[in-house]
């Protein structure tokens, strides 16, 4: 009932739209305003009136018409206001707060009485309080206080108040009223004051819905009862009413009439009552009804049967035609009085049968006694009354006393009563009189419902379900059992899994399109058809005269149905209980079953269709749902979900509301009949309905708009409400399959919900413990999948003061339970890490333990309503929305969210194990989306740390020549120390990253919870990783350093000898005048003479080396025998490597071919990848260095040890495995080292400089001052290498980021699209060999791929021309700004002009270059070689030179096409850093062999979007050797078993797996198409990937055969949740 004061927002307009009436002109006439005016014309008729023409009916119109203006409801008079704006949650409907306003006090009755608070009518009284009346100082003794009337204007009398309601509320909303005061024991209007034009009205449809229980004496014994509609019910009729002012009060008699043996109740409201004696505005001649109703017990009711009686309001002179109804309708009619007046007389004389149905009730008191009764002497006289008709209370009794004396003469009136009449037999009275009747305006809604239910009498319920509500029978049922078995597979029997679940989905097409083909019967047409009036009030009436109707049809077909039922629970006779309990399904009709077929004709309609009437039904019923009915979410009949229905509905309803629907969703569980619907009415003043004697079961749910004053604090637009029906029925519980019945109901309902309700009656403690287990067995579920839920245990019938403390016990005692409960869920689920509750939810026994007192006080039906019920529960409703709204990690899913999750979760329920069955695409998505985000954290984390790495590598080889070896290494020390606070640094900015993702509000973290540690601990595992190879490079580069300062120290040595020659040489040609073709011979002369003996480094022993490497990787081990043995590497590896018997400890021979095929393979992929290792070594040039060996190994053991998840070899195999690669390595390493050596030649690097050497001994001997030469010489010699250098050390990092920030960008964003993008390219391309090598050389295929993929981007519009480019750009403006800071000496002034002062130049462009670029000192030495510029000339000269270097790299560039070697020489190689972004861990599938997608590196689970027939992962049958066809994803939920090495060759099986691959997650695939792509893979290359793998081709389902490319891609778009 949450949102009353959805209305409220109108009444503030309402003084507003008043005054709009009154100032509209003729030229701007409006309808409403001139409505409004009409209303104040009519209020002021009254008004207006002289005496001399006083029209009492128009002066009770003005009246009325007055009081609803006084309350503020004058735009909903007249019928205006429907239950639809009580719906709306707001901050009102959560608390309660005091009436301080007239105009609030019918939305505080409507409040309270919708949450069945039977203080509603006496908490309206306004809390105001003039201050003149808080000080009143009237004279205690005044006389004249008696007469006065007190009446303030703030004060409103309740029975005005619910008059003014009921003229202002709409049919429905009256009906609800009428049924919410039944339930609070109030009396009920029967006859309604008149309103405008109109005679008052005989509330026959307000009081319709009414339904109650009652047990007669005559019935007691048999222990039966009589279930009935009160208006059809033919029950005995008192009608009391008063002459005059009668001084006692028939109101208060009545009450104690009606409560004698119970508590006094207060059913008609007296003027002793709160409010009661405040003046009647509008509502004399209001005419109450109510019920005396016995419960069987003979010691506490009062009347054998039941009775009704009527309470007449006002004096009857003033009502005659109510008067004159009530006395022919009546049994018997009491007419309370003091005297009779002489007017009187006349009115009661004119009736007939007075002496049988007429007493008086005369109150004797006071001073006028005798002559009072003297005046009713006279009238009973003259009536001819006998003495037994009137009953005289004097002053010595009380009125409970008399009310006793009362009671005995109705008893005796019961005796002589033959044929009573019901409230529908009144009509006909009531209509002669010239009464309305109300349910006059429902006619034609009623004669639609009764030409539906036309064939139901003729033909039993059963049948006429059968013949006109046809799609939800046998089919659909069949259906939901079909989609089960599809999920579990339990009785393929012999046939192939593949084969029968094609055999399963051709029967599902044939249903589907049998139901497809089934027409709408007439009757559903019709249901239809009066459903889409757009009238919605005529709808309503209609749908509420189909319950009506239906009620009344199944209540005696069940009542019978149930009391065979009951008997049979006491046999236990379980196949008699299973028929019995269809049978009371079947006889179960109702408006649902109707909302059921409509919303099945829609399901299997086809989306052509959408043209038609049938495309309309989703609008329809989303139009409903938003005026408050409930959906049926799932059929539990079928225990299926209509899911295009139910997604349409919903996805219409987010349209309308302008997709604005988020959602915040509450469920209630708990045992049937447990007052689940109740607490949920209280709540939220809804109507799911309440044990309507109908068998319903599934899910039910009902949308509650939010209003605007809660939206943001709630965080939600509409607050949806679960109720779940047939949950452990006990007498079910005994049926085989009716845990798993109620386990899939609650892991769906709880699983769609933010928080759950488990209501526990406390007085059945074995049901209470089946519902405990089936709900810690869905929050179990729901914690595994990453949803969090929310739990509070509602124990009802709870009702001492105390129970909170006193419980505390009790409260111990079922968190015990709780946790017994969950490790028997853990063990189901296989989880045995969890052992109690407190592991799977948050649970406090205080905060999450509600006691509520039971509803009644006393014995029903008679009972009165127990206000601390509503109170407990309206308290219990404020916690419970301000704890979901606190748990920051519930984000709330609009409409879209919520039906990905439901479809997810049904899909999931049907699978036998739901954690691994789960697979949703919300999740996927979250989890896809942090894995694009890690990813690019990740590369900014390797990019800061290689940019780093390359500047520090430049600072190591800039290092002092002339220093130790000691002072290297130091500054490599340093730079380690460096390095790793560094590395500590970004791994903490990348965890913060991290963290500060999952405290994001739009990105469904909530989802992925479960993932936080994996991707926390692959942060460690990355900086890990980054920092052994930061580490390893710069041991690498110290090395370097230390074989090229052997090289430069030789390169020395001889430039020494060379110059001294030539300066020696000059000495001698000085003397004497030579021209320059003699100086150069004499100069060649001088050159053969010096460099003819000049002996460079030694070679070392290549093969050695490697082979001391490997021993000291087996250091460890004991296995030196076998390695001793090998003395040299050289003839290792030069033939393939062939897997032998002594590689694995175990085999069987049936299976020795697989095995060993399978472990040649192993082997040949490790060997082809460390190949390509050693390749890329090579390519880049240099020396050989030890620390190749040491990550040649380790990469080695890399591989092994993924490959040990699969491939149980022994240290024989990894001996052979390393001695053979190690061959083939030292073969490569030994060339590699030769061709350095011939590089670092003494011989050959002066040569290169003999040109250089000619030109300045030539200039020298001239005295020529060549500065440009020699500028030009140091920039080509000794800065240009170095640019070269420059621009290859961060192009590798520059190409990464082109690709991540370009057009194909989403190929590399995440594992997932990766894989999506390579398989979709293979398909397209339909070349076997690239499919066989994906599949059998994964990594390898992959490193190709990317490759392949750069090069293409590389090569599109001169992409790497561009970045060399601008990496050139970058260090020609490092160098430039170099030369100007160089040229600046210590001092601030520039340096000298002299030819010393280049040296100093040199020295200092070196200190501003030292992390850029590494300048040779050879080369320097040698181009400077006797340099006689200055320093400023040379300064210039350099700025030219290095000008012209700028152009003539910027044409090297421009010319150069050989992508491939640039790529291969790189230091940083992009390929292999984007490899390492989205290969992951490496980890394939153990039966399919598809690759693990999942992010990071270190995480704990494995999975995979798309699994494949296992033939292509080399798997056959046993027996006939074919391959096999069958999808591990289909295995692992089925029966069927698997062997292989892992298992021992034990039969094992597949449901399974976890025992053996703890580390996998193979859930089913998301859709049925979703492995359509390798279907056709197989079935194209079926014959190839036999002959490849050496076995026969596999027997394939011919439903594959027909899969075109088309389809496979779809399927492959499914997988990968690509739109």
């Amino acid at each position: 009932m949450s949102a009353i004061n959805a209305v409220e927002g109108a009444l503030t307009d309402f003084d507003a739209q008043r005054n709009k009436g009154k100032a509209l002109t003729m030229s701007t006439r409006d309808p409403e305003s001139e409505e409004h005016a009409d209303f104040d014309a009519q209020r002021n008729k009254g008004k207006a009136l002289t005496m001399s023409t006083r029209d009492p009916e128009s002066e009770a119109h003005a009246a009325l018409l007055n009081f609803i203006v006084k309350l503020g409801l004058k735009d909903f008079y007249p019928n205006k206001l429907n239950q639809q704006s009580l719906f709306k949650i707001n901050k009102n409907s959560i608390e309660e707060k005091s009436v301080l306003s007239l105009e609030e006090i019918p939305w505080c009755f409507l409040r309270k009485l919708f949450k069945i608070n039977a203080e509603c009518r006496s908490s309206i009284q306004s809390s105001i309080r003039p201050e003149e009346n808080i000080q009143e100082d009237n004279d205690p003794f005044d006389e004249d206080l008696d007469s006065a009337d007190h009446s303030r204007d703030d004060e409103v009398n309740p029975l005005d108040l619910i008059v003014a309601l009921f003229h202002c509320a709409d049919s429905i909303l009256q009906q609800e009223m009428a049924l919410k005061m039944s339930m609070c024991q109030f009396s009920l209007p029967l006859l309604l004051p008149r309103s405008n034009k109109s005679q008052c009205t005989l509330m026959l449809w307000a009081l319709r819905d009414i339904v109650k229980e009652w047990c007669p004496h005559d019935m007691s014994e048999s222990r039966g009862f009589v279930e009935d509609n009160i208006v059809q019910a033919n029950i005995p009729f008192f009608s009391f009413v008063r002459l005059k002012n009668s001084s006692l009060s028939k109101s208060q008699v009545l009450n104690h009439v009606l409560s004698s043996g119970q508590q006094n109740c207060n059913i008609f409201i007296h003027r002793d009552l709160k409010g009661g004696a405040v003046k009647r505005e509008i509502a004399d001649g209001l005419v109450e009804v109510c019920w005396y109703l016995p419960c069987g017990n003979e010691s506490l009711d009062v009347f054998p049967g039941p009775v009704a009686f009527a309470d007449l309001r006002g004096d009857i002179s003033e009502s005659l035609t109510q008067f004159n109804f009530l006395f022919q309708v009546s049994t018997a009619t009491f007419v309370f009085l003091d005297s009779v007046e002489e007017s009187e007389y006349g009115i009661l004389s004119s009736l007939q049968d007075v002496k049988s149905k007429l007493f008086l009730v005369v109150n004797r008191k006071g001073r006028n006694a005798s002559e009072e009764m003297m005046s009713v002497k006279r009238l009973v006289d003259e009536l001819g009354l006998p003495n037994n008709r009137v009953k005289v209370k004097d002053q010595r009794l009380n009125v409970a006393e008399f009310s006793e004396k009362l009671c005995e003469v109705i008893k005796a009136s019961l005796l002589d009563v033959k044929d009573p009449m019901s409230i529908e037999d009144m009509v006909g009275k009531a209509v002669d009189l010239g009464l309305s009747v109300d349910e006059s305006n429902t006619e034609s809604q009623r004669k639609a419902a009764e030409e539906i239910m036309d064939d139901i009498g003729v033909r039993g319920i059963p049948d006429y379900k059968k013949l006109n509500l046809r799609l939800q029978g046998a089919n659909w049922k069949r259906l939901s059992k079909l989609e089960k078995e599809e999920c579990r597979l339990k009785t393929s029997g012999d046939s192939g899994l593949e084969e029968y679940k094609c055999q399963l989905q051709k029967e599902k097409r044939h249903i589907q399109q049998e139901q497809h083909n089934s027409d709408a019967s007439k009757g559903m047409k019709s249901f239809i058809k009066c459903l889409s009036t757009t009238d919605k009030e005529k709808r309503d009436v209609f749908l509420k005269w189909m319950k009506l109707k239906f009620n009344t049809h199944s209540r005696v077909k069940l009542s019978v149905l149930r009391n065979k039922f009951k008997e049979q629970c006491k046999e236990r006779d379980a196949k008699l209980i299973a028929e019995l309990d269809q049978a009371m399904v079947d006889s179960s009709l109702g408006t649902e079953h109707y909302m059921r077929e409509m919303g099945l004709i829609y399901e299997f309609s086809t989306s052509s269709s959408t043209a038609d009437e049938i495309s309309q039904l989703p609008g329809l019923a989303a139009e409903m749902l938003l005026d408050g009915y409930p959906l049926e979410l799932l059929d539990g009949d079928a225990s299926n979900v209509p899911e295009r229905w139910v997604t349409e509905v919903l996805m219409e309803l987010h349209m309308k509301v302008g997709q604005r629907s988020r959602l915040l969703v509450l469920t209630v569980l708990g045992v049937q009949s447990s007052g689940k619907s109740t607490l949920l009415n209280t709540m939220f003043g809804v109507q799911f309905p309440v044990s309507s004697g109908r068998c319903t079961r599934g899910a039910f749910m009902l949308f509650l708009k939010v209003a605007e004053d809660l939206k943001s604090e709630l965080n939600c637009d509409f607050i949806v409400l679960i109720d779940t029906k047939g949950l452990k029925s006990p007498e079910l519980a005994q049926l085989e399959d009716s845990y798993e019945h109620d386990n899939q109901l609650a892991t769906f309902v709880i699983g769609l919900s933010d928080a759950t309700i488990i209501n526990i009656a406390m007085e059945n403690s074995t049901e209470m413990k089946d519902v405990l287990q089936i709900a810690v067995h869905a929050f179990l579920r729901m914690t595994e999948i990453g949803k969090k839920p929310v739990c509070h245990f509602v124990h009802q019938n709870v009702s001492s003061v105390s129970a909170h403390d006193k419980n505390m016990t009790d409260r111990k005692h079922l968190l015990d339970q709780l946790n017994e409960m969950t490790q028997i869920a853990a063990e189901m689920e296989k989880k045995p890490s969890i052992k109690e509750f407190t592991d799977v939810l948050d649970y406090n026994m205080d905060k999450n333990n509600w006691n509520i007192p039971g509803l009644w006080h006393g014995t029903p039906p008679m009972a009165q309503v127990n206000t601390g019920y509503s109170e407990a529960v309206a308290h219990f409703k404020k916690i419970l929305l301000q704890t979901v709204k606190k748990d920051p990690g519930n984000e709330v899913s609009q409409i879209p969210e919520f039906l990905e999750w439901m479809k997810s979760l049904w899909k999931a329920v049907k699978y036998e194990n739901f954690i691994f069955s789960f697979r949703n695409t919300l999740v996927a998505q979250a989890y896809d989306n942090l894995c694009k985000e890690f990813s690019q954290w990740e590369w900014e984390f390797r990019k800061e740390i290689l940019t780093w790495q390359t500047q520090a590598e430049v600072e190591i080889l800039n290092a002092d020549n002339e220093s130790e070896v000691e002072t290297w290494n130091r500054l490599v020390g340093g730079k380690k120390s460096e390095v790793s606070d560094k590395i500590t640094d970004q791994q903490k900015k990348m965890t913060g990253k991290l963290s500060d993702y999952y405290k994001m509000t739009d990105k469904q973290v909530h989802l992925i919870e479960n993932n936080k540690a994996d991707f926390l601990n692959s942060v460690k595992g990355l900086a890990d990783e980054i920092k052994r190879s930061v580490l390893a490079k710069l041991d690498c580069t110290l090395e370097l350093k230390l074989s090229s300062k052997k090289v430069q120290d030789i390169q020395r040595e001889y430039r020494g000898v060379i110059e001294e020659k030539v300066m020696k040489l000059l000495s001698d040609c000085n003397a004497s005048t030579l021209t320059e073709e003699e100086l150069t011979q004499e100069f060649e002369k001088m050159w053969a003479e010096a460099t003819g003996n000049l002996s460079g480094l030694e070679e070392r022993d290549i093969a050695a080396c490697v082979l001391k490497q490997l021993r000291k990787d087996f250091c460890n081990q004991n296995v030196n025998e076998p390695l001793q043995k090998v003395t040299d590497l050289k003839k290792m590896g030069t033939g393939p490597f062939k897997t032998k018997r002594k590689h694995v400890d175990t085999v069987m021979e049936k299976v020795k071919h697989m095995w060993q095929r399978d472990l040649q393979s192993f082997a040949d992929r490790i060997i082809d990848s460390c190949t390509r290792f050693v390749h890329d070594k090579v390519k880049t040039g240099g020396d050989y260095q030890d620390s190749f060996t040491r990550d040649l190994l380790e990469q080695i053991d890399e591989s092994l040890k993924q490959g040990y998840d699969h491939h149980t070899t022994n240290s024989k195999f990894e001996i052979d495995l390393k001695l053979h690669i190690c061959g083939i390595a030292s073969r490569e390493f030994v060339e590699m080292h030769k061709r350095f050596l011939s590089d670092n030649n003494p011989h050959t690097q002066l040569e290169k400089y003999k040109t250089q050497y000619l030109s300045d001994f030539l200039d020298l001997y001239k005295n020529q001052d060549d500065c440009q030469r020699k500028a030009k010489d140091f920039v080509q010699s000794c800065i240009k290498p170095a640019v070269k250098q420059f621009i290859c050390g961060s192009l590798g990092v520059n190409i990464v980021d082109d690709i991540l920030t370009g057009s194909h960008s989403t190929e590399y964003s995440s594992r997932t699209f990766f894989q999506f993008n390579i398989q979709k390219e293979l398909l397209l391309q339909e070349n076997f060999k690239s499919f066989f090598d994906y599949i059998d050389s994964y990594e390898t295929y992959v490193k190709d791929w990317i490759f392949e993929h750069i090069w293409t981007k590389m090569s599109e519009d001169k992409t790497l021309f561009k970045l060399k480019n601008n990496n050139l750009k970058v260090i020609y403006k490092k160098i430039s700004e170099a030369i100007d800071r160089a040229a600046i000496g210590e001092d601030g002034a520039p340096l000298p002009d002299n030819k010393e002062s280049i040296t100093k130049l040199i020295s200092n462009m070196r200190k501003h270059l030292i992390k850029d670029i590494s300048l040779s000192v050879e080369a320097e030495k040698t181009t400077l070689f006797q340099i006689q510029s200055s320093c400023h000339s040379f300064i210039k000269c350099l700025k030219i030179s290095m000008k012209e270097l700028k152009d003539q790299l910027k044409e090297e560039f421009s010319n150069s096409d050989d992508i491939t070697e640039t790529l291969n020489k790189l230091p940083i190689k992009p390929q292999d850093e984007l490899f390492k972004r989205v290969f992951g861990c490496g980890r394939q599938c153990p039966f399919c062999k598809a690759p693990c997608e999942a992010g990071g590196t270190d995480h704990k689970q494995h999975h995979a979007a798309i699994h494949r027939p296992q033939g292509l992962g080399r798997f056959t049958w046993e027996s006939s050797k074919k391959l096999v066809n069958s999808l591990c994803t289909t295995d692992v939920h089925s029966d069927r078993k698997f062997r292989n090495t892992d298992t021992n060759e034990k039969w094992h099986r597949y449901k399974n797996y976890k025992e053996y691959y703890p580390d996998w997650i193979i859930p089913p695939d998301s859709t049925i198409e979703a492995s359509d792509y390798w279907k056709y893979v197989l079935v194209q290359y079926n014959d190839r990937f036999a002959e490849i793998y050496e076995a026969e081709p596999a027997d394939l389902p011919e439903a594959w055969r027909r899969l075109t490319k088309e389809e496979a891609l779809k399927g492959l778009r499914d997988a990968f949740n690509m739109k």
